[in-house]
Order: structure tokens, then sequence, then C-alpha cells
């Protein structure tokens, strides 16, 4: 039986010239965002912040992961144009923080690793000053796309884990918990840029996975952690196994600090770009 929506996790719909004004500039430039995409509970919050995490090469991925509102679908050709759009909407809302994400494009050679790049050098033409976000799939672990993106040098290099390794083939059946990691570890092995990744608990974990999960992060480098409440994006996904409650976030809080892990945002609406400024 579906467990009902804790008032903790509800937030009231905000409509006001300021999240017009993204959603007008967003549209100008024809760009998605995984706020809209992936029904992100925080998207009017961020939005009256004049920010919004860009989801770029299309609507539609390659992976049908059973926790994710983004289609499965047959994916569209890649709009040579978006890097430059998207370094224009950055300009336009006047960011000091960006973050880009995409679809997973496993039907690329280089998973999309290059647009990833594009976008990255077309930020810093015109805004040289911005920090830049990435949060990508894991490109099938290949190096040679992760070599693309540390020449690039984003500032942070985000790729989620997403869950624990006991539920992972569950939620990510065409994923893998070790090549994550691995990715992970291979980016900050061959770099300088800060790494970081997520996970959705309520998924059916213990809380013993969960620490497991961020010893694993820990082991591999990972710099920054953020864990949230999964919540069904419709009755096709995955139903919520339990709402975690914000005493049992403080715990975890306390549980990444002990572990060694300093740089977190723990708690029920967290996402992977959520305030993902304010960790930098």
């Amino acid at each position: 039986m579906q467990r009902r929506l804790p008032e903790y996790l509800k937030r009231p719909i905000i409509d006001t010239d300021k999240t017009r004004t993204v959603r007008k500039i967003l549209k100008t430039k024809c760009l998605n965002t995984v706020c809209e995409n992936a029904r992100c509970p925080n998207k009017n919050e961020c939005y009256t912040k004049n920010t919004a995490t860009f989801l770029i090469m299309g609507n539609n991925c390659t992976r049908n992961c059973r926790y994710c509102n983004i289609s499965c679908a047959k994916p569209e050709p890649l709009d040579l144009n978006e890097p430059k759009h998207v370094a224009e909407a950055v300009k336009d809302l006047g960011l000091k923080y960006s973050v880009i994400t995409s679809v997973t494009r496993d039907d690329l050679p280089d998973g999309g690793a290059k647009h990833f790049a594009d976008c990255i050098y077309e930020i810093r033409k015109i805004s040289p000053e911005v920090k830049i976000e990435i949060l990508t799939p894991d490109f099938k672990g290949d190096k040679s796309s992760l070599d693309i993106i540390v020449q690039a040098e984003p500032d942070v290099f985000n790729h989620n884990i997403e869950t624990v390794r006991a539920v992972f083939k569950t939620a990510r059946p065409q994923g893998d918990y070790n090549c994550s990691l691995e990715v992970l570890k291979y980016i900050k092995d061959t770099s300088d840029i800060l790494t970081k990744s997520g996970l959705m608990i309520g998924l059916g974990e213990t809380f013993e996975q969960i620490e497991e999960t961020l010893v694993d992060l820990k082991n591999v480098g990972c710099d920054i952690v953020t864990i949230g409440q999964y919540i069904q994006p419709s009755k096709e996904h995955l139903t919520v196994s339990k709402y975690y409650t914000p005493e049992e976030y403080e715990q975890l809080k306390a549980l990444a600090e002990k572990i060694g892990i300093k740089h977190h945002q723990i708690g029920p609406l967290v996402r992977s770009s959520y305030r993902a400024a304010e960790l930098i």
C-alpha cells in the first residue's frame, strides 16, 4: 500500500514575476530543465532565486530507471546549438553557479561527453566567472569519455550513486553500482575537480546499507554527498517503502560526519543540485 505523503514533504505552488522570468528565458532558448522534467519539488524555490538545472541532450533517455519521471524512448538528435543557448541562458539569468545534467545517451559513441564539454566551454566564453557543476550519467565507465570531461575542467563533477547496492539493480536495471563508484574514483584520481554524489532513500534500504554506501563514497574520495527522500512520480514507478522523519535525517547527518564526509546536504527534500552553490 502506498504511504501518504507527510506534510513536511509538501511544497506550495509559487508563481511570481521571478519564476515567470526564468520560465520565459528557458522557453526562449528552447531549453529543458530537470526541474520540470523530473517534477522536482524544489522547482519554485529555485526559480525564485533565478536558478535552474539545465537538462541537455533532449527529453528522452536510453535507460529506464524505475524511480525517474523522464521518459525512456528513442532519443532526439543532438542540438548542436544547445551549448551556446545554455551559456546565453546562464548569462541572462545572472547565474553565479550553473548546474548542467542530461538524460543518459547510450546511443552516442562518447555518451554525450563532448556535448557536456561544449556547454562548459561556451559558458566560460561569455561568463568566465561562473562556477559550473555537471551531473553526468556513468558513460558506461568509458575512460576516454571521462577524459573529455576532465579536460573541460568543470568546478564540480557530480555522478549520483542513487541508491544502496542491495536495491541498485531493482532501481537501475541498466546501471552498475561498482561502475558508478569507479567513475567517481577515476575523476578524483586524474584531476583536482571536486566530486559529488547523491542517493535517494525510501526504496527499501536499511540504515546499515546507507552507512555502507557512504563508506564506499568516502573510499573513492567523494567530496560532497547529498541524501534526500524518494517521492514516487507516478503509480508506474517504484513505490515508497518508507518516509524518513526529520529526526532520522539528523541521524544521517551525524553518520556522514562520523564517516568523514564533511560536505553534505541531507534532508527530506534534498536533491542532487538543491542549493548546490552553498556547498562550494
